[in-house]
């Protein structure tokens, strides 16, 4: 459904985009995670067609970006990062003013946009201003503007940030059911849709079917959540302990450690390849030994190695490693 081809953009001497190449296919989620400035929502507006490529070609259901630009856009579903809808009208009136734009005709607008709304869980709240809405409200409304013209594929930036966790949770589950059910919410038949999203949120990335990390505008490893946390197994070794600071510090030292990072109370460190029992032996007297048991670190605890998380392989991929 989604095809693209080496895409490449610059602004100047920045490459925002570098030699781009995906494809999603129908029913699929594809998550692009990276941090920020890597590319992301570049990637996004080329396959919108809404920025022109400097080299590529990408599709949509078969229809090239750049030599069928429309025809492949009627498509497509957009959410972009920030609210962009109209704040003085309501609720209906947003959706029906891009259903007509689009070329629906005025029997089957409102229908359709009644349908959609039901889906989001917006109904009773049709003829509430937009500007009134809370921000995952505001989402949602932004999410039933993309889907009134029923696209084959969407293309969601970062869709949940800001929101709260429980709004976040309802967001997914709609994106799952566009994905998995290959019927309408009113019964009707459809194709099932593909979805880009970026998300800076690891619990929603491993929610996709593949990920595609991003850094300086290139996609530096693609795969299945399972896949990315494979990279990294048997390398990570969790320490806990009442002085993180000074355990950093001790593991930092050690030169078969790789990276620390702190991962809520506990600390996460990144080791080479086949040396993590070692790590977990030298580090257990050094920590002994390093201030009396009864302060600095007391209680400080050496796990054996544990299952990487989308987290770990975040950091070191980040990191260029």
């Amino acid at each position: 459904m989604i095809t693209a081809t080496n895409l490449s953009k610059s602004f100047g001497d920045v490459h925002a985009v570098d030699d781009v190449s995906l494809s999603v296919a129908a029913g699929e989620i594809y998550g692009l995670v990276g941090p920020d400035g890597a590319g992301k929502t570049t990637t996004l507006r080329l396959l919108v067609g809404a920025l022109r490529l400097d080299a590529g070609e990408a599709s949509i259901g078969g229809l090239s970006i750049i030599h069928q630009t429309e025809q492949a856009r009627v498509g497509i579903g957009y959410l972009s990062q920030r609210f962009s809808l109209y704040e003085d009208l309501s609720v209906l009136e947003n959706i029906r003013f891009f259903a007509e734009v689009r070329g629906l005709p005025s029997d089957e607008w409102y229908p359709r946009c009644m349908e959609i709304l039901d889906f989001v869980g917006l109904a009773t709240f049709k003829d509430r201003r937009a500007g009134q809405l809370s921000g995952g409200m505001k989402q949602k409304l932004g999410l039933a503007s993309a889907l009134v013209t029923r696209p084959q594929v969407l293309l969601l930036d970062e869709p949940t940030t800001g929101v709260d966790p429980v709004t976040r949770q309802d967001f997914w589950q709609l994106i799952i059911r566009l994905t998995a059910a290959p019927r309408t919410p009113q019964g009707g038949d459809a194709a099932a849709v593909s979805i880009i999203i970026t998300t800076p949120y690891m619990d929603e990335a491993s929610r996709c079917n593949r990920l595609g990390f991003m850094l300086g505008g290139q996609i530096i490893a693609e795969g299945t959540p399972m896949e990315l946390r494979a990279t990294l197994k048997d390398r990570i070794v969790e320490v806990s302990g009442s002085n993180l600071i000074r355990i950093r510090e001790l593991a930092a030292e050690d030169t078969d450690v790789e990276d620390v990072h702190a991962f809520g109370g506990r600390l996460h460190l990144r080791v080479r390849p086949g040396s993590a029992d070692q790590v977990i032996r030298r580090l257990k007297p050094s920590l002994r030994a390093s201030s009396p048991p009864s302060r600095e670190t007391a209680g400080a605890r050496v796990a054996r190695s544990i299952p990487p998380t989308l987290e770990d392989v975040f950091m070191a991929l980040s990191r260029g490693d």
